[in-house]
């Protein structure tokens, strides 16, 4: 008996170790869902409105600026002429005495003193001519100008230090606490070498230290402009272009009128404007009224009225002497101005 229980058991671990098995747990499986953050960029689509200019022809579209910075108090005002006396500016004698019965016609009845010299230094240091004010006539300006003689010199800044610091005979009529007006008449350009070099840096050294002679100064040019530009009968050459000259001016917001126009008045009595407060003033452009704005040292300025009539803006209020005063309008095209037919010809500046 005994060996019968070995003899099966030895038979029962040979049949284990021979026969196929396997091994099965005891409870069913089991799914385990694990969440995870993840990240994932998604595209939206958003609509915005963007503002397009769109130029509507016919009814303008360019905006243009005016500006003028508003004189100053002045007590009283001088003026000096420096005129070219060269052989070649004898065709403009006639013009030059115009344009200075001109001015003497549109300054105010008292104030003013006018002296007349030449664009010689070595004149206008020594010239000893009492200057022409109120009350004197068409003929004492001719006097005055047949007195400065004949002196070729083109060199208008060096002229003005001469009559301005060295003249001693100036001392007696010229006032610091007048306004200064300087009108260069000449059909070169500016030729100074003593007391302003003929480089740009000594264009600037004139523009500082004129600007710097009064609380006051305005400055105009009647010179030879560009061929493009001028009114003159001939081929003017560079050489006689004033191009100094009307540097100096537009830097000071002076006065440039073309030397060969019929003329002179126009721009005359513009330089003249120059040393009076402003009470209105000529726009460049015809505007579409309702877009007309004014600012006063950048400061929304509501005391004006538009006349339509003379394109004018006049001033309710005067605004004060030294503001920067700015028109800004777009301009109305109308019939050939109209860009529609794609002619970008016409331009806005400031």
């Amino acid at each position: 008996m005994k060996r019968s229980i070995i003899l099966l058991a030895i038979l029962a671990l040979v049949g284990c170790i021979e026969g196929d098995y396997a091994l099965y747990g005891l409870h069913q499986p089991e799914t385990v869902v694990v969440e995870v953050p993840v990240e994932v960029p998604v595209i939206i689509e958003v609509p915005v409105e963007v503002p397009v200019i769109i130029e509507v022809p016919g009814e303008g579209g360019d905006v243009w600026i005016d500006s003028f910075e508003q004189p100053f108090s002045m007590d009283g005002i001088d003026i000096v002429w420096l005129i070219d006396k060269s052989g070649s500016m004898n065709q403009h004698a006639q013009s030059v005495v115009a344009g200075i019965e001109q001015m003497m016609l549109s300054l105010p009845p008292a104030g003013w003193r006018l002296g007349i010299t030449t664009t010689a230094w070595y004149n206008s240091g020594t010239t000893q001519e009492f200057p022409l004010v109120p009350g004197d006539s068409v003929q004492d300006a001719w006097d005055a100008y047949n007195n400065t003689g004949n002196h070729g010199t083109e060199a208008g800044f060096d002229a003005l230090y001469a009559y301005l610091i060295e003249n001693t005979y100036n001392q007696s009529w010229l006032r610091q606490d007048a306004g200064l007006l300087v009108v260069f008449v000449s059909d070169e350009d500016e030729q100074s070498s003593r007391d302003f070099t003929s480089t740009a840096t000594g264009l600037q050294d004139f523009i500082n230290w004129y600007g710097n002679q009064r609380n006051s100064v305005f400055l105009a040019s009647i010179v030879n402009i560009h061929q493009t530009q001028n009114d003159c009968s001939w081929g003017v050459p560079g050489l006689y272009v004033g191009d100094r000259y009307m540097d100096a001016t537009n830097a000071l917001g002076g006065v440039v009128v073309d030397i060969c126009s019929e003329d002179w008045t126009p721009g005359v009595q513009a330089a003249t404007a120059q040393a009076t407060p402003h009470q209105e003033w000529e726009l460049t452009y015809t505007p579409i009224e309702d877009t007309l704005i004014v600012f006063v040292d950048f400061v929304e300025f509501a005391d004006w009225t538009y006349d339509a009539l003379s394109n004018t803006v006049e001033f309710t209020s005067t605004p004060p002497e030294g503001s920067l005063v700015e028109i800004g309008y777009v301009i109305e095209y109308t019939g050939d101005d109209d860009d529609s037919a794609g002619d970008d010809d016409d331009s806005a500046g400031s």
